[in-house]
């Protein structure tokens, strides 16, 4: 080897570590979920290991092994905040390489609050009837104490201050000075702890269900998935297939992203492990760097939308609705493709008008050889999607594609996991589920307290009430109470405060409530690319140097389809594939209506996002005047909306603009060959 070349080799890792470090120091600003302790004692890291091992385990065992509803859940949250107090640390610059001996107390109580459930079950449940004693309600405050300790560790301020809120109104909400709609009862410590803790309408809620049941094992799927090699064959599988086209980086990130994000549930963590990869080939290409970080962002979000996963958010629908799983994600297909399609068509005509190029292909993989090497790690997601869809128990579905996943991964070595490699993703997979763990039990403090008081009624009235009869302006209201108690937090909480708070509002014009909950559903997730809290945007700006509000308002942009989807879904269903004409707002079975009707409705959508595309891009062909991209969104427009008129009008507009805009390239370079 030359001195050139290993200077060459020397440099390049020097940079792959700068990535790196890069991707971490953003992970840890915009995601306090990555704030963990790096401990020097090899024993206590051999611990923690071995007891997150064993709570990847005890969620396996139950699975097939069912425990009382309140005993099972109490175990999954108790050893779950334990873990949390060993791995993070109080304070951010708090010395990380050992652990204070307060937070060993803290993980001694967080064990107890389980071992007292557990040791008192009998009592509780027969004797004292679910009605708490002192000692019931002592432990019961302590339990409420260590999850909002354990909650702002992990996801930061923003969720226990407004679980506090929640907490704080059953104990005002009778005193003369509220207001009317707002007054209840009056509540003792016993009625609220007791709720709270002794029942499983409070901290061991349906959220903390889905948490234990479907959550984690998703989760644990994913990280075997990563063990085996799966995000790197996304991107190798993208770079194939797209990093040659026009502006090809950036259309790699779309496709790449929106099926990592789709997996791994967490937009914030994808941006920076997919976005490590992808921003900087987007900015060697010509993108701007505000630009490449909003791409990133606005793929990462939507896959949470993106069946057949949802970023674990569709089995929750299933759970809380009672609507079947498959039902969920063949409704969720088409608005997410449409979703999907927008984001790229901006990203492609921004090439366009930039004359960005791709990447050659010899410096590409190629498709067969990518699938030759790794392709038999998509058969877990075929086998996932198939057990599914047959009717098989999530749960189930979800242990038997972690064992395919190790079987298959051993089909070639490159692939193959060994012992150690399964007892890392038991522990990666126990680690990176503690997050959603925390904030499913935060949320169990707002829908206990919301299930007390009513509250959720009085927040739907409020805005029926301002909505003023109005369906649109009742969708409104709706979509921005959705965006603003999502923002700032993860996918799946965020779906659960929306459902619980929002989405009943939408009843009251007889929407049924699958086409609800998809609704709030996308609104509670797009908080992450909304400024100001944009945290998604904010990590990508963080690994590409660039505004991070701008790049928030880029990833706004971007994704700006997805906000007209919902809509578009609630006033014409078909596009969910589902028919609603004459069923009750509850109903959880769904025919499917005309195939043309489908069709229609779809393809309409499609080249309305794709003029809509164009006119915010200001480029089809070549570039489009402000008066023509004027016409050209207000075409668009008519075409997302579903009435035949306006399909018609749209039509002729867009596909007018389109073909002149066609021409005028054509005769621009018939001239240019000319000279």
């Amino acid at each position: 080897m030359t001195k050139d070349n290993r200077d060459l080799d020397v440099e390049s890792v020097s940079a792959h570590e700068e990535d790196k470090t890069l991707s971490q120091e953003v992970l840890e600003k915009y995601d306090t979920d990555a704030k963990v302790r790096k401990l020097k004692n090899r024993k206590l890291v051999f611990l923690i290991a071995a007891i997150a091992i064993a709570y990847s385990i005890y969620h396996l065992y139950v699975t097939f092994n069912p425990m009382p509803a309140l005993q099972a859940r109490s175990i999954h949250v108790a050893v779950g905040m334990g873990l949390i107090f060993l791995v993070y640390p109080t304070f951010k610059k708090q010395d990380r390489t050992k652990i204070p001996f307060y937070d060993w107390i803290l993980f001694i109580f967080s064990l107890g609050t389980a071992g007292y459930l557990m040791y008192e079950y009998n009592e509780i449940m027969t004797t004292r009837g679910g009605i708490p004693n002192t000692l019931d309600i002592v432990f019961a405050i302590l339990t409420v104490v260590l999850v909002l300790e354990a909650a702002r560790r992990v996801t930061g301020i923003i969720l226990p201050i407004l679980a506090l809120v929640f907490l704080a109104y059953p104990f005002i909400s009778h005193f003369v000075w509220m207001p009317n709609m707002l007054m209840t009862r009056p509540f003792d410590l016993g009625d609220i702890f007791g709720q709270l803790y002794l029942k499983t309408e409070g901290l061991y809620s349906t959220a903390i269900s889905a948490s234990l049941q479907f959550i984690f094992l998703f989760i644990l799927f994913g990280a075997f998935l990563a063990k085996s090699g799966m995000g790197q064959l996304f991107n190798d599988l993208a770079m194939a297939l797209a990093g040659s086209k026009q502006g090809g980086p950036a259309k790699v990130a779309v496709i790449s992203s929106g099926f990592m994000g789709s997996i791994n549930g967490s937009a914030i963590a994808n941006v920076v492990g997919t976005g490590a990869f992808t921003i900087p080939l987007m900015k060697k290409i010509g993108y701007h760097r505000n630009f490449a970080g909003a791409v990133e962002a606005s793929a990462s979000v939507g896959g949470q939308i993106l069946p057949p996963i949802m970023g674990a958010s569709a089995f929750i629908m299933a759970e809380t609705t009672g609507i079947a799983y498959g039902t969920i994600a063949l409704a969720a297909l088409v608005p997410a493709v449409l979703y999907f399609l927008g984001v790229i068509m901006q990203v492609h005509f921004r090439a366009g008008k930039e004359n960005l190029k791709g990447i050659p292909k010899a410096d590409l993989p190629r498709t067969k050889e990518v699938l030759k090497e790794k392709g038999h790690l998509l058969l877990p997601i075929v086998g996932l999607v198939f057990m599914l869809y047959t009717g098989m128990p999530i749960a189930y579905a979800a242990f038997y594609t972690i064992v395919l996943t190790v079987i298959v991964a051993g089909f070639r070595k490159s692939t193959r996991m060994g012992f150690k490699d399964i007892l890392e993703a038991l522990e990666d997979g126990a680690r990176q589920s503690l997050s959603v763990m925390i904030a499913c039990a935060v949320v169990g403090i707002i829908i206990g307290v919301v299930s007390l008081t009513s509250f959720g009624t009085v927040m739907t009235s409020a805005i029926t009430a301002f909505g003023a009869g109005s369906l649109f302006w009742t969708l409104f209201l709706t979509m921005l109470a959705s965006i603003v108690l999502g923002m700032g937090l993860p996918s799946i909480p965020a779906y659960i405060i929306t459902a619980t708070m929002t989405a009943p509002a939408l009843a009251e014009f007889g929407i049924p409530v699958l086409v609800a909950h998809l609704f709030v559903f996308y609104f509670g997730i797009f908080a992450n690319i909304t400024p100001p809290v944009a945290l998604a945007a904010f990590a990508g700006a963080g690994i590409s140097g660039g505004d991070p509000m701008r790049t928030g308002f880029n990833a706004l942009r971007l994704s700006l389809a997805g906000f007209l989807i919902p809509y578009l879904f609630v006033y014409n269903p078909a596009m969910l594939m589902i028919e609603t004409t004459g069923i009750a707002v509850n109903a959880t079975e769904f025919v499917l209506p005309p195939i043309l009707e489908i069709v229609l409705i779809t393809i309409t959508a499609i080249i309305g996002i794709i003029g809509l595309s164009a006119a915010v891009e200001g480029y089809f062909q070549t570039k489009l005047n402000v008066v023509f991209r004027i016409i050209l969104g207000a075409g668009a427009l008519m075409l997302i909306i579903p009435e035949t008129i306006t399909d018609i009008i749209g039509l002729v507009i867009v596909l007018g603009i389109f073909i002149l805009n066609y021409m005028k390239n054509k005769k621009q370079s018939q001239t240019a060959a000319t000279y």
